[in-house]
């Protein structure tokens, strides 16, 4: 039971980060498609808010990478060995 419980663990860390990557990139696509429609802004625009939705990606990823580390070493030190006497 407990790698039925790792493993799903798993595959919501994974989809999590997936849509931590993915979600900025199409919020701001959207919102340029939807100035170019409404206002008539020019299409060039897509070139910066793709830009600026996968550093956001990036920056997300960043984030994400560092708590998951910071998580997995705080967990190993409450780990206790045979010899250990706590």
């Amino acid at each position: 039971m407990k790698g039925w419980y790792k493993a799903l663990e798993d595959l919501v860390w994974l989809t999590q980060l997936g849509l931590n990557m993915l979600l900025p990139l199409v919020l701001c696509l959207a919102g340029c498609w939807w100035a170019v429609e409404h206002w008539g802004w020019p299409e060039w625009l897509f070139l910066p808010a793709v830009g600026l939705g996968l550093a956001a990606g990036a920056q997300n990823f960043w984030v994400f990478c560092k708590e998951r580390l910071e998580r997995s070493k705080h967990e190993k030190n409450h780990r206790v060995g045979f010899n250990s006497h706590q």
